[in-house]
């Protein structure tokens, strides 16, 4: 006989062979999946604006003198907890929003709050925990920082009710999962400016984009039960919207490097993300499921490529 995830204590949308499954006893699983631990590429999809938008700014920052290898690297630790944090209270908060949602469709419902693992009163609980966490890293910023970190709260208030109201909930998560566009700017420089904004518009898009292939997973259990997204409302057009987003996205970036004075090695790392995100276009099926994960998990390397390129160019700028 086999097991459901349910029964295993496993999630349907996860691999079982996770770190979370290894390390952490059974009692621990249904926190960690609420968090989605054994689902990093939330975390990592949330993680990389901030990682551009502190290495743009490490750039400008070296190229007027005024750049600190330990700085840099505190605020990249420090995104890199706050994105793992605030990524999981995020999906609690979303989990506790949607619990009736994923007991109707067939790869949410092995989720810990549907099939019954953890209480609503304990995922409240855990969220907050972890909320805590996020504020506290917050707290090591300077106070315009701040501010605009809890600015974003209203984003991620209303971005788990947007499929009910809208065919565009792909938006509302691109503006939450892009506020680190402004952040690591915010960290170094204590304001935002136009390079930090193109950037965060670019990322908008480019979030828009690969949550697209990815709601495609769902579409029919969405329609079936009436959830709105930009992978039904785009429906066979999909790849024509996906030029449209990841161009945006492109031209954007390179707005952003010509305005903040990067210099080639950032480019030539742009070239290459650019690359790989026409592969996407030229290789989807939105009809084969698998195909579609794939594809929005391969946002993480296009993100990274960029990342390291930004990285590298710090020493020439």
């Amino acid at each position: 006989m086999i097991s459901s995830p349910s029964d295993s204590g496993r999630v349907a949308d996860a691999p079982s062979r996770n770190w979370v499954y290894r390390v952490l006893p059974r009692a621990a699983w249904p926190y960690a999946q609420l968090a989605r631990w054994d689902r990093p590429i939330g975390w990592q999809l949330l993680l990389l604006p901030c990682l551009w938008s502190a290495a743009l700014a490490a750039n400008v920052s070296a190229a007027i003198g005024t750049f600190d290898l330990a700085r840099f690297a505190t605020q990249l630790f420090l995104f890199f907890v706050g994105a793992v944090a605030m990524r999981g209270a995020g999906c609690t908060y979303n989990d506790l929003v949607d619990h009736e949602i994923d007991q109707a469709v067939a790869r949410t419902r092995s989720r810990p709050l549907p099939s019954g693992r953890v209480t609503r009163r304990q995922a409240k609980a855990f969220m907050a925990l972890q909320a805590l966490v996020g504020l506290v890293v917050l707290l090591q910023f300077n106070l315009f920082t701040i501010v605009l970190g809890i600015a974003s709260l209203a984003i991620v208030a209303i971005y788990p009710f947007a499929k009910r109201f809208t065919d565009w909930p792909q938006f509302f998560l691109g503006m939450a999962f892009s506020w680190g566009a402004l952040m690591g700017w915010a960290a170094e420089f204590s304001a935002v400016s136009a390079a930090s904004l193109a950037l965060y518009i670019a990322a908008i898009a480019w979030t828009i984009g690969y949550d697209t292939i990815y709601a495609h997973q769902d579409k029919e259990d969405d329609a079936l039960i009436g959830v709105r997204s930009t992978a039904r409302l785009f429906g066979e057009k999909t790849a024509g919207w996906l030029i449209g987003l990841y161009s945006l996205t492109v031209v954007l970036i390179a707005l952003s490097f010509w305005l903040a004075g990067i210099g080639i090695v950032a480019w030539l790392g742009l070239g290459v993300a650019a690359a790989m995100l026409a592969w996407q276009i030229a290789t989807l099926d939105i009809d084969d499921p698998e195909q579609c994960l794939a594809l929005f998990k391969f946002n993480g390397i296009v993100g990274l490529c960029l990342f390291l390129a930004l990285t590298i160019a710090i020493p020439f700028a």
